[in-house]
């Protein structure tokens, strides 16, 4: 049973007289505890609305379009709770916070649904056999899952759940199913690298091709791990070991399948000092909310855009801007921005390095740094006529970084207008510009 919280104006839902404060039971018999069990049962053209309101239950009967909404709203949109993660992983990225965050940011989930809605990676510790059984009836994929290891003991290690290991037949389960899931192992210098991510790649390919795909990307360090489990990052000969032993699988998968079914991270090639591979390696781009690929479909993106501006002769317009980007992008930003002023000779950019204090220097990527060290290490700076800042530095869908550093705030700080970057290398390659609001 579900709480409403509104019903649309002029929707199905209020011409059939459903009320605000109403609770639903059912739809067509089928108990509603959650927006799977909603979406999945709200699919069908006519529908009968079990609801209890104060004189009582009552039925409404709805027809309706295959994928028509109805106008309910709940409080929530998993119209339930989430649910906390019960594993105590060693690598675990919240335990490494700092103290005085907001309360969002120390919180663990580990839901399957928000797995189909938002492409979160679960463990599957969280799940019993009822919620699989829930996720093959319904046809819900893709499952994002963080492995890990297969090495059932490790994985108990690992996670510290003593069910980690037996949740890993659920992997068969799904794939039986034909349910899709796509793969993340968090590699531990000393764990589970090496032999063990060997045996786990080798295993993890048994479930091709529903297992559309592996990341493997290292653990990221803070310098908040003061009695945590001891780990350390790879040195860049390890990087290389690590990318070398996944691209002898890859090339295998690729030769036998056509698809290299496993990728490393971005950040193992600038640990080793090698180049991102290029577009072609990645295929489709599989995991690149994994970091797998980033970087060059970043460039891919900005130099297409150049290509279209450079199509249209010589951009003599001036324009000085400042931008500020993190320690692992740095590079590729400044070798895209050289490429630009090419054909625009009137382009003065100034590309900042911004190192991330807040978490330690370790972690280099723009996604985690925040208001606090670009103000810090930009307020003596020229930053000209305005500051472009990484967007997926920011909360998504607002303005505001981890440490709760607004954009206005820095803008007022630094004293200059401060604008995020845009989505994608496109995007950050017309803000440099000056182009149109993307």
């Amino acid at each position: 049973m579900v709480k409403i919280v509104g019903v649309e104006p002029r929707s199905s839902a209020e011409k059939r007289g459903i009320r605000k404060g109403d609770t639903l039971i059912s739809i067509n018999g089928n108990e509603i505890n959650d927006v799977l069990d909603y979406r999945f049962y709200l699919t069908e053209r006519q529908i009968s609305l079990l609801l209890a309101g104060a004189e009582g239950e009552y039925t409404v009967d709805i027809k309706k379009g295959e994928y028509d909404d109805i106008g309910l709203e709940f409080e929530t949109p998993l119209m339930d709770k989430k649910h906390t993660c019960r594993n105590g992983c060693i690598f675990c990225f919240i335990d490494q916070n700092p103290e005085g965050l907001r309360e969002s940011l120390y919180f663990k989930d580990d839901d399957s649904r928000l797995s189909f809605i938002h492409g979160n990676y679960i463990t599957l510790t969280n799940m019993t056999d009822k919620d699989i059984a829930r996720i093959v009836k319904m046809r819900f994929s893709p499952i994002n899952i963080s492995v890990h290891t297969t090495n059932p003991s490790l994985r108990v290690k690992m996670m510290k759940n003593k069910r980690a290991g037996e949740v890993l037949s659920y992997l068969k389960t799904l794939k039986d199913a034909g349910i899709s899931m796509c793969g993340q192992i968090v590699l531990c210098r000393g764990i589970n690298d090496g032999e063990e991510l060997r045996r786990s790649i080798s295993d993890l390919y048994e479930y091709y091709p529903e297992m559309t795909s592996l990341a493997v990307v290292p653990a990221g360090l803070t310098k908040y791990r003061d009695k945590l489990y001891p780990l350390s990052d790879f040195t860049p000969e390890e990087a290389g070991e690590v990318i070398d032993l996944i691209n002898s699988f890859g090339d295998k998968f690729k030769r036998e399948k056509g698809e290299r079914f496993v990728f490393a991270a971005d950040e193992f090639y600038l640990k080793a000092g090698r180049e991102i591979p290029d577009a072609d390696y990645y295929e489709d781009y599989p995991q690149l909310e994994n970091g797998v690929g980033m970087l060059r479909s970043l460039a891919d993106e900005f130099n297409m855009c150049a290509d279209d501006e450079r199509a249209d002769g010589v951009n003599s317009r001036a324009r000085s801007v400042s931008l500020a980007t993190g320690v692992a992008a740095y590079p590729t930003v400044v070798r895209l921005v050289e490429g630009l002023k090419t054909f625009c000779p009137n382009l003065n950019v100034k590309i900042y390095k911004i190192v991330n204090n807040f978490y330690g220097e370790s972690i280099t990527v723009t996604g985690l740094l925040t208001g606090k060290d670009i103000y810090e290490q930009l307020k003596d700076k020229e930053l000209f006529d305005e500051l472009l800042i990484p967007k997926n530095a920011l909360r998504q869908g607002e303005e505001t970084f981890l440490c709760d550093m607004t954009v206005s705030e820095l803008s007022e700080k630094l004293g200059v207008p401060v604008t995020p970057s845009g989505d994608d290398g496109y995007e950050l390659c017309l803000k440099i510009l000056g182009k149109g609001d993307v």
